[in-house]
């Protein structure tokens, strides 16, 4: 399976291409989160090619574009709408993975102790802890 499992709720992921719809199908997840902005990189799909692909699986799919490194309270509060009002579990991807993650964390950081979600980060094959 492509992604990296957060919890039950989210999985995140690196670029993904038309082909992998099929597979986040079949992992039973119902949503997918593009975090990543169209022409980011020569060459990466467009949301609106990974978006009919989607929707023709019958997943539903939203875009919240987030530039890298430049995460803004807007993004976190979009990130965690979306984790509300999709259905789950959501498939979230942007280049790497790590703007997703950051965006959970995040969200996150209301609600959980730090040591909780930079262990759970780094079980889903991230480091947040910067060492």
């Amino acid at each position: 399976m492509i992604g990296n499992k957060v919890t039950e709720a989210l999985t995140v992921s690196q670029q993904i291409q038309v082909g992998d719809i099929d597979a986040i199908k079949a992992g039973g997840f119902r949503s997918i989160l593009c975090n990543r902005p169209d022409d980011e990189e020569p060459g990466q799909p467009s949301y609106a090619t990974i978006e009919a692909s989607a929707k023709a699986a019958g997943l539903e799919i939203r875009h919240q574009p987030v530039i890298s490194g430049r995460l803004t309270d807007a993004d976190v509060d979009g990130f965690k709408e979306a984790m509300r009002e999709m259905p789950g579990p959501i498939f979230a991807y942007c280049r790497s993975g790590t703007r997703c993650i950051m965006l959970w964390a995040l969200a996150a950081s209301a609600e959980q102790p730090m040591a909780e979600i930079l262990e759970t980060a780094r079980k889903a094959g991230y480091n947040l802890g910067g060492g």
